[in-house]
């Protein structure tokens, strides 16, 4: 078990949440403010995305990720920022009979394409994305291939900035150990393990076991899964040795029809995390435990 637990809180996500939620956070002033609410109530990390302010969909605007970053490092808030990099990866086969003829939908960009707002930000951490798969129903495949990993690896560690490694399945966890292996991440690793996704891993602790089981020594991990199985995750983790991450980007609701607030959620996992005996780390605990570069 890990009694030193370092809470994230994923405020946005770029998935289709808006119309299902009345308070999904959408412009660059409420994504920080939710972000710096949730600093308050006991995130050590904000892992932010950003959207278009106008439809409510995800973005890869650099000026849209500049304003969000700006209010956060310019309030009283100390916090770690965690910036995605993974949006320009989505593509939308076509049709079996044109399986070429991409979706309108399709973002799909290179490795270093989706990293000018990291470049520009400096975040101390950004996400990194370490595998395709299967994005849920219908035709959407999330495009990662060893060589734009290899590519992004190279780029993020040349910034000086944290790779937060997202594993959606058993396979991108094989592949980051080869990574580790050449060179292209840092001691310590931090590792995001990702469950409940379709068509990633599912919500199983058998499987959240084997996966952290196949983890490098020395190596940091955060675990979640999505919707109901958010808590019960957080609790998971840490009896794992791992830490917590929760968020609207992940789940919804706070119970059953009620829904929750950014806040609301890390506060519940604070008391998940202290009535299990840890203690939660605040931002510079945060820094020196993952081995983080402060910025701003």
């Amino acid at each position: 078990m890990n009694s030193d637990v370092i809470i994230t809180c994923a405020v946005t996500g770029a998935g289709d949440t808006v119309g299902r939620h009345p308070d999904i956070p959408v412009t660059p002033a409420q994504i920080a403010n939710a972000a710096i609410d949730a600093a308050k109530a006991g995130a050590a990390i904000v892992h932010c995305h950003v959207r278009d302010p106008a439809t409510g969909k995800g973005s890869r605007d650099v000026a849209l990720y500049r304003e969000v970053v700006a209010r956060i490092r310019d309030s009283a808030t100390d916090v770690v920022i965690n910036l995605t990099s993974g949006m320009g990866g989505d593509l939308y086969i076509g049709p079996d009979e044109n399986p070429t003829d991409f979706g309108e939908d399709t973002d799909l960009v290179g490795a270093l394409d989706r990293l000018p707002h990291v470049e520009e930000l400096l975040p101390e951490i950004c996400s990194l994305d370490c595998g395709s798969f299967n994005f849920g129903e219908g035709s959407l495949v999330y495009v990662s291939t060893p060589d734009m990993l290899r590519r992004g690896a190279r780029r993020i560690q040349e910034l000086g900035v944290k790779p937060e490694l997202e594993i959606f399945d058993s396979g991108h966890l094989s592949f980051t150990l080869k990574l580790i292996a050449e060179g292209l991440l840092d001691d310590p690793p931090l590792f995001q393990l990702c469950f409940g996704i379709p068509w990633g891993a599912p919500a199983d602790v058998g499987i959240m076991k084997a996966t952290v089981d196949m983890l490098p020594s020395g190596a940091n991990f955060t675990a979640f899964a999505i919707s109901r199985n958010q808590m019960a995750f957080a609790a998971q983790s840490v009896l794992l040795g791992g830490h917590v991450r929760v968020g609207l980007e992940d789940n919804l609701y706070l119970s059953r029809g009620v829904f929750a607030s950014n806040a609301q959620l890390v506060e519940r996992a604070r008391r998940i995390v202290e009535l299990m005996g840890a203690r939660v780390l605040g931002p510079e605990e945060a820094r020196a435990r993952f081995g983080l570069v402060k910025r701003g």
